[in-house]
């Protein structure tokens, strides 16, 4: 590959990405408000593009609870593309990013993205693979069964439609589409992994061949995309062979395929600027795919990224005043917080919970939201290590700095 070669495509992939995402407000699904949603939700999204035959939709199967999974089929061209997502039934970031993609090809027809995309590339989409896991806002099935791990058992027919489908069509290409823990950073920095990216290994010795060396020029153009955005929030997932998980196996048995794991951004608890990002990084990849020039992408792209690390919390208070009871001096610390999730049957609703993980010298971790709340006094009988808080009450606090 010439150095020369190599700068241009990059130059022309810097230029493509930029525009895609300053259109974005102009073509993104608007209907899409909150990143929990279920299959219903997402079957009226894909309606209208349905009425136009952008793409075919057939059943490739059932989920345990007997919804109908189906895949999205688009495109005319002799590479076939494979992309799923929702695997973890609460991992929904790159399914809005996907309808986004899709709406961009029935907004704008006459791209030039949309054209070599639809031309060269025969792309099949299944968009929710786990329609029990987001009906119930879990990770997995409604069997209790993390489908990620259950590659070659096959005790779930969710994880049987994902092998049956990929042996049936034999992809050149798969995208394994997910979210991870928010609160990952990059490297030895205290920077937020906004996106991890993964060509998975085939084997223990995490060697190369034919078929991960294309991934990894894949995942070296999706970097570079991402780059142009966020610079220092694009990380390496975990690269140990995983022998039951999907990712590892379709690599092993022949799919070039790279894993996207959408993570964390300040202020963006909903992911919508992480969807964005996958729909840009997603568009402008596939292009690459369609015209040939991911093979001339510089794998190093990919191969320095820094591996994820957890230097990360949702909230730390800097400097608070503790207080931990009448009968000990109070002391200056550093207060981190996290807020996680929980989904209430009785109200059908997502409830926020925060939880104090740790009390103390916190100087070497970051945070989504770093307060110093300048020796505001805090209560030992409200913060204790492990201890939930109202949200309304870590507000409060947050409001006395």
């Amino acid at each position: 590959m010439s150095t020369v070669l190599s700068t241009a495509s990059a130059q022309t992939n810097s230029a493509l990405a930029r525009e895609l995402f300053d259109k974005y407000e102009n073509f993104k699904m608007s209907a899409i408000t909150s990143r929990r949603f279920s299959q219903a939700d997402m079957l009226k999204w894909l309606d209208p593009l349905r009425d136009q035959k952008l793409f075919t939709m057939t059943p490739v199967g059932r989920s345990a609870e007997g919804r109908t999974i189906s895949m999205l089929k688009t495109g005319a061209g002799k590479t076939t593309v494979f992309l799923w997502s929702q695997m973890h039934g609460d991992e929904s970031t790159a399914t809005m990013a996907l309808m986004d993609m899709l709406k961009f090809f029935s907004q704008e027809p006459d791209h030039i993205v949309t054209q070599s995309i639809l031309d060269k590339l025969n792309l099949l989409i299944i968009p929710m693979l786990n329609p029990d896991g987001a009906e119930q806002c879990q990770r997995r099935t409604a069997q209790s069964i993390d489908m990620n791990r259950d590659a070659l058992a096959l005790r779930t027919p969710e994880a049987r439609i994902l092998k049956e489908t990929r042996d049936t069509y034999r992809p050149h290409f798969g995208f394994n589409l997910h979210d991870q823990d928010s609160r990952y950073s990059v490297g030895e920095t205290r920077n937020v992994s906004a996106i991890a990216l993964l060509a998975p290994a085939f084997d223990e010795s995490r060697a190369d061949n034919n078929v991960r060396k294309p991934a990894k020029k894949v995942a070296a153009t999706l970097a570079s995309i991402l780059h142009e955005f966020i610079p220092n929030n694009v990380s390496k997932y975990d690269d140990a062979f995983e022998p039951r998980a999907f990712g590892d196996n379709i690599q092993k048995w022949g799919t070039s395929t790279v894993l996207i794991e959408s993570g964390g951004w300040p202020g963006d608890r909903e992911k919508m600027f992480i969807r964005k990002l996958n729909c840009v990084a997603l568009l402008t990849t596939l292009h690459n795919i369609a015209v040939d020039q991911c093979e001339h992408a510089d794998v190093n792209e990919y191969e320095h990224l820094p591996f994820n690390t957890k230097y990360l919390y949702d909230i730390i208070l800097r400097n608070a005043q503790l207080k931990a009871s009448d009968t000990v001096p109070s002391v200056t610390v550093d207060v981190g917080i996290n807020i996680d999730e929980e989904f209430n049957s009785r109200t059908r609703k997502i409830e926020s919970i925060a939880k104090v993980v740790d009390i103390g010298d916190l100087r070497t971790y970051g945070a989504l939201r770093d307060v110093d709340v300048r020796g505001a006094l805090v209560d030992g009988t409200e913060i204790k290590m492990d201890q939930r808080i109202a949200m309304e009450k870590v507000d409060s606090i947050l409001k006395k700095k």
